[in-house]
C-alpha cells in the first residue's frame, strides 16, 4: 500500500481556479486501477495552500495513473510544494 501526502502553494488569488482545474484528475484517478482514495482540497486555515492526498494499493499502480505530473498550466500556479510517498506496512482502523 502506498500513500501519497503533503500539500502545494499557490497564489491566493489562483487557488480555487488551481482546483476547479483538478476535478478532472480527481476523477480519472478515483476510477484508476489500484486508487484507493485521491483528494485534492483547499486547507480551511491557510489561504495559499493545497492539501494533496492519495491512497493506493501498490507503487505499480501509482506510477501507472502518475504520468508525467501535473500540466503546465498547474505547474506554473505551484509556488512551492511539500509532497511525499509512504510505503505502508500496516493498517490499524480507528472506527
Amino acid at each position: 500500500m502506498v500513500i501519497v501526502t503533503g500539500h502545494i502553494v499557490v497564489d491566493p488569488q489562483q487557488r480555487e481556479r488551481y482546483l476547479a482545474d483538478c476535478v478532472g484528475v480527481i476523477e480519472l484517478a478515483r476510477r484508476a486501477p489500484g486508487c484507493l482514495d485521491f483528494a485534492i482540497s483547499a486547507d480551511l486555515v491557510d489561504v495559499r495552500r493545497i492539501n494533496i492526498f492519495e491512497h493506493w494499493e501498490s507503487q505499480t499502480a501509482v506510477e501507472a495513473f502518475r504520468g508525467s505530473g501535473p500540466g503546465d498550466t498547474q505547474r506554473a500556479a505551484i509556488l512551492a510544494a511539500s509532497v511525499a510517498e509512504y510505503d505502508v506496512a500496516g493498517v490499524r482502523s480507528l472506527t
